[in-house]
């Protein structure tokens, strides 16, 4: 005898959402996706959370050794969007109708969109925010109030900076270079990369190591080996809560601004639980718990409400008015610059 089952609304609900359950694949740096806004996150929505950590260069590599494959969603800066998509085709166009809008800050989600936009289609929203400039131990290096004054005698081998592009970009402000307004004259680029790349040179005596990762850095300022560095705002923060003495300082030609965003990669296979991850992250209390575990606020409206306020004092600090009006935002990277910035870098590497 055929028996008949009856189900709840509430059962079929969760069968339903069961059904429609995908496996994201999230590719982000590290402190995006805590472990305790997974758990919430896939408890809510049914989807589960794969996570792979990764920085700007390799999740542009990963994305191009497979045509955009392998993930269902990363976490560039937003100025590694057009110029990757135009050479490489490795994102899709935002369905921004799938986005709920109405949880970005409206400036950042603006400003965002214009720099992610290609061909009349968007391609990234915000997320993280924050800056570079400098960490320095003000009681040993206090005279270090710019990226030019890493090169001073006083703080000679005790000084350490990444051999990435801010560095380049850096340095060019503080010898009163304009990189980005070069940014369509590839050839006005070329000759500011060359003034740069010999200053890196001539600096070279001072650094005591070029570092890679952030702890590696941060030992480094805790043992004061290092008392002068190039480095992102919340290390500084994240140092200063053990040392007073050490935080971060926005340098005087204006500490450099990133925006990492959302974008889909152009083979992604689980659309739905991508736009469900947006949403969810930027949820004012979500965005809280993230910020709390990076370290850097989010584009979330709202989403500073909860956070400790030692942190807020410690960017207030950092951060008086005339520093953040002076920060220079990343726009997009054209096309054929990363070239050669890896050029000049290789060069700086290799020079005696």
């Amino acid at each position: 005898m055929r028996m008949k089952v009856m189900l709840s609304g509430v059962a079929l609900i969760a069968l339903a959402s069961a059904a429609q359950a995908e496996t994201l694949r999230l590719l982000t740096w590290g402190g995006y996706a805590p472990d305790e806004v997974i758990e919430k996150f896939e408890a809510e929505t049914g989807h589960k959370v794969e996570v792979t950590k990764s920085n700007n260069e390799e999740m542009i590599a990963k994305l191009r050794a497979t045509n955009g494959g392998g993930f269902d969603l990363a976490q560039p800066s937003q100025d590694r969007i057009a110029g990757p998509q135009g050479e490489f085709g490795i994102y899709k166009p935002l369905d921004m109708a799938q986005i709920d809008t109405s949880l970005f800050i409206p400036s950042m989600l603006e400003a965002t969109k214009a720099n992610t936009t290609l061909e009349g289609e968007v391609y990234g929203v915000p997320h993280i925010w924050g800056t570079s400039g400098l960490v320095v131990n003000t009681a040993e290096a206090g005279n270090v109030k710019d990226y030019l004054d890493l090169c001073d005698d006083s703080v000679a081998g005790k000084v350490s900076y990444r051999l990435k592009r801010p560095t380049l970009i850096g340095f060019a402000y503080s010898m009163g270079l304009d990189p980005f307004a070069a940014y369509g004259d590839e050839a006005a680029y070329k000759d500011i990369l060359d003034q740069v790349e010999a200053k890196l040179v001539e600096c070279k005596a001072n650094v005591k190591t070029y570092w890679d990762g952030g702890d590696e850095l941060k030992n480094l300022l805790r043992s004061g080996e290092v008392t002068a560095s190039m480095a992102w705002d919340t290390g500084g923060w994240q140092l200063n809560a053990d040392n007073p003495d050490i935080t971060f300082v926005a340098p005087t030609s204006g500490a450099l601004g990133w925006i990492d965003t959302f974008a889909i990669p152009s083979r992604g296979r689980a659309d739905q639980a991508a736009y469900d991850w947006i949403n969810f992250v930027m949820k004012p209390e979500i965005a809280a718990m993230i910020t709390t575990s990076a370290g850097n606020f989010t584009a979330s409206q709202g989403g500073d409400a909860d956070v400790d306020a030692a942190l807020k004092e410690r960017y207030q600090a950092s951060f008086p008015q005339e520093a953040i009006d002076n920060i220079k935002w990343y726009p997009s990277v054209p096309a054929g610059l990363e070239a050669l910035e890896g050029a000049a870098l290789d060069r700086i590497n290799a020079a005696k």
